[in-house]
């Protein structure tokens, strides 16, 4: 049974207010969401005191991620409204969309822009349906074609081509369930340039060998891309606009 109470401690003389959700858990969990909340998840028999006190250990963390994502709404883009002049990036490039009235529906690129042919150009559930099925394609295409790319690598250990699965996912760009052989990718990884897409499929790649993040993994990793280090710095510093 679960019971949900808010709570509130202080760090430095500043205030850290979370939610303590008490179910049946062996450890305390703590996560903080994009909009600044922090959640708590601990079992019932842990006392309060012992609670307060783990997430003023994490005080420091907890601030410094509070901050951080404050700052990122700042660069936050303003929600779609899916008419023409928008940009939508793929793989790292802009791709102007232009909206127009047609007979029927049809949506198409040439690398340079998105042509929505519509017939209601007036439509906003309309075209966001279509754009956003047209942009889960190329996911589906640019991933697959990327996994396809760097499976071979993996053959000779005894991997079998893992499944794909593609989904919204907040705070991660990928990850790996060795034992169903299941890699899955963040929609939003789509904007990355297509490096840093590479770098998150062969990260996740590397966890059929090492099912960790020990020193054996980053070396298999490192052995098998070299410069994993400048991708992911370029992922991480793009990221405040991405997610």
């Amino acid at each position: 049974m679960e019971n949900t109470i808010d709570r509130t401690v202080y760090v430095n003389g500043r205030a850290i207010s979370y939610q303590l959700t008490q179910k049946p858990v062996k450890n305390l969990n703590l996560r903080i969401r994009k909009d600044g909340s922090v959640s708590v998840s601990a079992n019932t028999l842990v006392p309060l005191s012992e609670i307060d006190a783990f997430v003023i250990a994490k005080g420091d963390y907890v601030l410094n991620a509070i901050a951080k994502f404050k700052d990122m709404e700042k660069y936050r883009p303003e929600p779609k409204r899916y008419v023409s002049g928008e940009t939508f990036l793929i793989q790292g490039h802009g791709l102007r969309l232009i909206v127009s009235q047609a007979s029927r529906d049809t949506i198409a690129s040439d690398g340079i822009y998105i042509y929505l042919n519509t017939k209601d150009t007036g439509d906003f559930n309309r075209k966001q349906r279509m754009v956003t099925k047209f942009l889960d394609g190329q996911c589906h295409s640019v991933y697959s074609e990327i996994l396809n790319e760097l499976y071979p690598m993996f053959r000779k250990y005894g991997v079998q081509m893992p499944i794909l699965r593609i989904r919204d996912m907040e705070t991660r760009w990928g990850s790996c369930l060795v034992r169903k052989g299941i890699i899955t990718l963040n929609k939003r990884l789509l904007e990355a340039p297509r490096n840093c897409i590479e770098y998150v499929v062969m990260h996740e790649l590397c966890h059929f060998i090492h099912p960790n993040h020990s020193k054996q993994f980053y070396d298999f990793l490192t052995m098998l891309m070299p410069d994993w280090k400048e991708r992911k710095t370029i992922l991480d510093k793009s990221a405040t606009y991405w997610l």
